[in-house]
């Protein structure tokens, strides 16, 4: 079931700044489905698991299927379409919806945008590569580019998620919805199909009565880590990476890129 995101109370469980960090994912309508039920994904951009959802535009998808086993099918909607996905479920299993937007940009008018950006995804570094690089504290560009997957159950929910091939990505490691969670969801990040060793995962747990908690972990040398959950639970794991580009004029055009990767599925109750 989805829950209400325009009524949740974002609880914070660690001191974390959340401007400028909207986090991009898929919000089924209905994590679980039968086989005859329509599957209905909206896409939402906000923060804590809250934001208006956004309408299927062609001009801002990279990709976006359904896979489920062996059977890839390409989401093909029309301009303006909301939820942006509203397709059949298809056959029985676990169904990993799968969306890449196309590169958007934004300039930062204030650096303490970027100071909190930075400070918040935990980019140790970039203040002081900023600084070694000559760039301007306002006025420079970013580029970004979001991935984003969702676990779904058709029927049994059987099977599993596998690497999907996304620049970054974040990979279950169980299946939700039919393994046992007593010690809780293991999952990868992948950066360019290598784990991401040592870095920082956003952990968004939506409640039944709306209210959201957010925590932070670290993935090990292998770019695992081990999520708690609980029964009849909304989630949304994210995972964000920052480079600098080869460009060290301001005026010529984007000095910084993003890429966001988010998972997004749910507990039975």
């Amino acid at each position: 079931m989805r829950f209400p995101g325009l009524l949740a109370t974002l609880v914070i469980a660690l001191s974390i700044t959340s401007a400028n960090a909207h986090e991009f994912w898929l919000s089924p309508d209905d994590y679980t489905l039968t086989a005859e039920d329509m599957m209905q994904v909206r896409l939402r951009v906000g923060t804590g698991m809250v934001g208006p959802p956004r309408s299927y535009l062609p001009q801002d998808i990279a990709r976006f299927e359904v896979v489920q086993g062996d059977s890839v099918r390409p989401v093909e909607g029309r301009m303006g379409d909301s939820p942006a996905l509203n397709m059949p479920a298809g056959a029985d299993g676990l169904a990993v919806v799968v969306h890449e937007t196309t590169d958007s940009r934004l300039t930062y008018k204030e650096f303490a945008v970027f100071q909190r950006f930075v400070a918040h995804k935990d980019f140790a570094t970039a203040l002081a590569d900023h600084a070694a690089r000559g760039l301007p504290e306002t006025g420079f560009q970013e580029t970004y580019r979001r991935y984003a997957k969702s676990l779904i159950a058709v029927g049994s929910g059987a099977g599993s998620d596998r690497v999907i091939g996304l620049k970054i990505e974040i990979v279950a490691l169980a299946n939700p919805y039919t393994d046992d969670l007593t010690a809780g969801l293991p999952v990868q990040v992948l950066l360019d199909g290598a784990p991401r060793i040592d870095t920082q995962v956003e952990y968004f747990e939506t409640a039944p009565d709306g209210t959201v908690t957010t925590t932070l972990y670290r993935t090990d040398a292998a770019g695992q880590v081990v999520l708690p959950v609980r029964p009849g639970m909304e989630y949304l794991v994210d995972s964000v990476s920052l480079r600098a580009l080869d460009n060290d004029d301001a005026l010529a055009g984007p000095v910084w890129h993003s890429d966001w990767a988010s998972l997004t599925f749910h507990t039975p109750d």
